[in-house]
């Protein structure tokens, strides 16, 4: 079940990204847009269109919210991936939009790829508006200073500090570098519902942080053929990370740990949240 419906939201999500971007002006920063926001897992999608499920919200009515937190996330790649960021030349298994392109059509389709996403949340089909003025601000606070911004600011930051990060320094700079999305994904159903959210940010709060540990373990011993990108990086510059805190096997129960705590978050949910669960699996068990 998990992966048929992941498949039917990447291309769910596809094709509304294809759509969004349909008829705009035919210059590189656009085809930068429509070349950054092709491929990838569609994780954070999948989410939001499993939590409006929950919640008695169909796919097509979801959709726009999906696709919005795909292309924030699309924007955070792109930008990551400067020289001036994380310096990757590779994302995908393709050369990155800096690389493909130049630095300024990079930086200018990360930014268009960000205001993207909220032309999409303002979408009448996504319902009332008091649900989609919710879900701009949910999505404004986890992508900014209070998420995900500031996760990667910490983590520019600690490549220049006097020590090492400790685990809970790690860990709450995850919080808000990968966490953030995937608390807002999680949680979009609830808040289009106007119901408690409650539930699913306890679900996404571990999910994220097992999501990240999973990336380190990755980084390790993954195959840079599957994962699309340069992997032992961390290792290479010494960076402070889950797996040199808590050795290869204790990062691994870690994540397995998370995951259990993921899954007893649904229990209010029962039975209709098993897509939920299996993509908890899926977090720790992946290969890209």
């Amino acid at each position: 079940m998990f992966a048929e419906r992941l498949q039917a939201a990447q291309r769910g999500v596809q094709d509304a990204l294809d759509a969004a971007l349909a008829g705009r002006a035919e210059v590189p920063v656009v085809h930068a847009m429509r070349y950054a926001s092709r491929g990838g897992k569609r994780l954070r999608a999948f989410l939001v269109l499993e939590s409006a499920a929950l919640h008695g919200i169909p796919a097509p009515r979801a959709m726009p919210a999906a696709a919005a937190v795909e292309a924030l996330h699309a924007y955070s790649l792109v930008h990551d991936d400067l020289p001036c960021m994380d310096d990757d030349d590779l994302r995908r298994g393709l050369p990155t939009v800096h690389v493909r392109w130049d630095e300024a059509t990079a930086v200018l389709a990360g930014d268009a790829l960000q205001t993207l996403a909220f032309e999409l949340l303002a979408d009448p089909v996504l319902g009332p508006a008091e649900g989609r003025v919710a879900l701009v601000r949910a999505l404004a606070r986890a992508s900014g200073t209070d998420g995900m911004v500031l996760g990667q600011a910490l983590d520019i930051a600690a490549e220049t500090a006097p020590w090492p990060l400790t685990l809970a320094e790690i860990t709450a700079l995850q919080a808000g570098k990968t966490g953030a999305l995937i608390t807002f994904s999680a949680t979009a159903g609830a808040l289009l519902a106007g119901t408690d959210p409650a539930p699913l940010a306890a679900y996404a709060g571990a999910l994220g942080l097992a999501f990240q540990i999973a990336d380190d373990i990755l980084d390790v011993e993954g195959d840079a053929s599957k994962a699309g990108k340069k992997l032992g990086k961390d290792a290479a510059a010494g960076k402070a990370t889950f797996v040199s805190h808590l050795g290869l096997d204790g990062a691994k129960r870690r994540a397995r740990a998370l995951i259990d705590e993921a899954e007893a978050a649904l229990l209010p949910y029962g039975d209709a949240a098993d897509c939920l669960r299996e993509a908890a699996r899926f977090v720790i068990a992946r290969e890209n």
